[in-house]
């Protein structure tokens, strides 16, 4: 049986009113040593670049590779949540029927997860969508379906308490970040996270407010092309 690959609503108590508008610009201290690979996704709505981070190189060279391919031209955004993220890199959803329920799609491979410190889930940030721990305990990667960080601002109360439930511990860095900018913290340590948003943040914010259906599919189709910026 195909299984959807989705975004667990772990602690549902949090996905409620209010986000961020600003790019996270409490990133780690320590730049790479090599430059960034930058990757334009253009849409219906305008153009997001984003930058993938090398210290996730399995994410990052898989991306590039597809990206290369034209493997995501034409694909949708295919779940879309305000105020929590949009998804999409299902291969299925090109020429989709209207009303398909999408989300089953990808290569045919997985891709260990990377999770590194320093990286999270602030407003912006790119990611791997998943199968659930049920059966992929390890947390590995969809080959291809990925999401963009829209998320809200959470208060320090909501953060201990996350805090107490999970067992990790949120950075003076991230406690900033999600109380001033936003993100969904709740998804950290459980999604890899590769790579961030750096220009067209508000062109994330027009995808997250289209009007969707009962599956989170956006009523009218919001389809993307990926190039590998020089």
């Amino acid at each position: 049986m195909k299984k959807t690959l989705f975004l667990v609503f772990a602690l549902l108590m949090f996905h409620s009113c209010g986000q961020g508008s600003n790019v996270n610009q409490q990133e780690e201290a320590a730049e790479p040593t090599q430059p960034r690979t930058r990757i334009l996704m253009s849409t219906p709505f305008g153009d997001i670049t984003l930058e993938l981070f090398n210290e996730t190189p399995l994410h990052r060279d898989n991306f590039i590779k597809l990206a290369n391919e034209g493997y995501y031209d034409g694909t949708l955004f295919h779940r879309v949540i305000n105020a929590f993220m949009i998804q999409g890199g299902d291969p299925h959803s090109k020429d989709a029927q209207a009303g398909e329920q999408l989300g089953a799609g990808g290569p045919g491979y997985t891709i260990p997860a990377e999770f590194v410190t320093g990286k999270y889930h602030h407003k912006g940030a790119l990611a791997a969508a998943r199968q659930g721990d049920q059966v992929n305990p390890q947390k590995e990667s969809s080959g291809s379906q990925f999401y963009i960080v829209q998320g809200r601002m959470f208060s320090h109360e909501e953060l201990d308490v996350l805090e107490q439930r999970t067992g990790n511990a949120f950075t003076t860095e991230q406690r900033k970040t999600y109380t001033t900018t936003g993100g969904t913290p709740h998804l950290d340590g459980e999604y890899t996270v590769f790579g961030k948003v750096v220009a067209g943040l508000d062109v994330v914010d027009k995808v997250a407010a289209v009007e969707t259906d009962r599956t989170n599919r956006p009523i009218e189709d919001v389809s993307i092309t990926v190039s590998v910026l020089p």
